[in-house]
């Protein structure tokens, strides 16, 4: 009877548009009083959730990820990417897949890379004629590699589920994003060939060093980022502030594109995006308390475990279950319900969890790409006025890049694991 209570009340609430917070609150309520546990169970978990001071990293690379997008750091990474580019034909395409690269590496909010990509970039390669809807798919697609690549918030909600390493999650992370970065390199090459669009023009060489010196400091805070988290000089949350700090100081005095009076925005900005993740993070923990009480994740995974003894079976299954709740759970409650489940399970035939910790992440990160809560293709259909049915069809092939590169970490799982060595 609670499975049906549990099951009924989150898809009939989901279905109904409620957001997923509240979701799964309702859900979890309804669980609480068919049960008989006080109510004051909601407001001991919510608070438990979110006392955790490695979960502090994510409202800081929140602020960072602001600070870049508003001062004048996303201009400068675009503007080198396209001095790399320049002299190649479909240069504005190349320079979308390896800015979201880049700032993948800064900000950890894929939705955040879409809308800076979307604005900044889809209005150019319209004028000079490219297919809106390819653009559009491009710049949801690279967008959303900030979701895999270090600093990533969905990386660090894994970490703390787990209790895995956030630094070697973030190292394991890297091979993966660049791969699909070039993934989507290779297919933007093969696209812009075909339609014969144009190179923006070779950039000289002097020019190139000045583009490089005006971005090096921004090109610097990925590498911040991992060699300091990775060599023992700060925890991940103190890497988030210092990153944090850096970003205001480049944002104030090197790009000069924020005033002092633009950091109270700035900061509310970054808190209400923080606030919606910790409603989230905080729901999540309800339900899932529920859940551990009555056994079900332990259940739950030895039924997995019992269909079979095979991890490459085993794990193929778990990838096609990832795949369709990414299409109706964010990154972040999805990997919080999640985890407790299938992680043991995962365990439980040989997976290691930093290598099932980044395939987790890139196939939820598809997530964002996919009707009905494809959160990066919302982003992007808004900004470029793309019909969301052509731009599902048109992010496809993307997709199955993203799918490739996590299906190769499966099944060869020293791409990633070799951080623990």
């Amino acid at each position: 009877m609670l499975y049906a209570l549990l099951g009924i009340t989150f898809v009939v609430f989901l279905v109904l548009g409620l957001p997923i917070a509240f979701v799964l609150t309702v859900s979890a309520l309804s669980a609480c009083f068919y049960l008989g546990y006080p109510l004051d169970i909601m407001c001991q978990r919510f608070f438990t959730a979110i006392d955790s001071f490695p979960l502090m990293a994510i409202p800081l690379f929140m602020l960072a990820g602001t600070f870049m997008s508003k001062g004048g750091i996303t201009e400068a990474i675009i503007s080198f990417a396209l001095s790399i580019v320049g002299g190649i034909r479909g240069s504005l395409a190349h320079v979308v897949a390896i800015s979201g690269i880049i700032m993948g590496g800064i900000s950890g909010s894929g939705v955040a890379d879409t809308a800076a990509l979307g604005t900044v970039m889809v209005p150019e390669m319209k004028k000079r004629g490219y297919n809106v809807e390819f653009s559009a798919a491009l710049v949801a697609a690279s967008g959303a590699i900030g979701l895999i690549i270090p600093p990533s918030i969905a990386i660090i909600i894994y970490g703390v589920t787990t209790q895995s390493s956030i630094g070697d999650l973030f190292l394991a992370a890297i091979i993966p994003g660049v791969a699909i970065g070039l993934g989507f390199l290779i297919y933007s090459w093969w696209y812009t060939r075909r339609h014969n669009y144009p190179a923006e023009g070779a950039v000289p060489f002097k020019e190139m060093v000045h583009r490089f010196r005006v971005a090096f400091w921004a090109l610097l805070m990925p590498v911040m980022i991992i060699w300091g988290i990775r060599g023992g000089v700060f925890t991940p949350t103190e890497g988030g502030a210092v990153v944090a700090v850096y970003a205001m100081i480049l944002s104030i005095f090197v790009y000069r594109k924020i005033t002092w009076k633009d950091i109270l925005p700035v900061c509310i900005d970054a808190a209400v995006n923080t606030a919606a993740i910790a409603i989230i993070i905080a729901a999540t923990s309800l339900f899932g308390w529920i859940l551990a009480s009555e056994r079900i994740p332990q259940l739950l995974s030895a039924a997995l475990v019992s269909i079979s003894s095979n991890r490459y079976v085993l794990v193929t299954i778990v990838i096609g279950l990832l795949l369709i709740c990414g299409m109706f759970l964010d990154s972040s409650p999805a990997i919080l319900l999640l985890c407790p489940i299938l992680a043991p399970a995962m365990q439980a035939v040989g997976v290691d969890l930093v290598q099932f910790g980044i395939v987790m992440v890139i196939v939820l990160t598809i997530g964002l790409l996919t009707p009905p809560v494809g959160t990066a293709l919302f982003v992007a259909s808004n900004v470029t006025k793309v019909p969301l049915v052509k731009l599902s069809i048109r992010v496809l092939p993307f997709i199955g890049i993203m799918l490739l590169v996590a299906l190769a970490i499966a099944y060869i799982p020293e791409i990633v694991t070799w951080v623990e060595k």
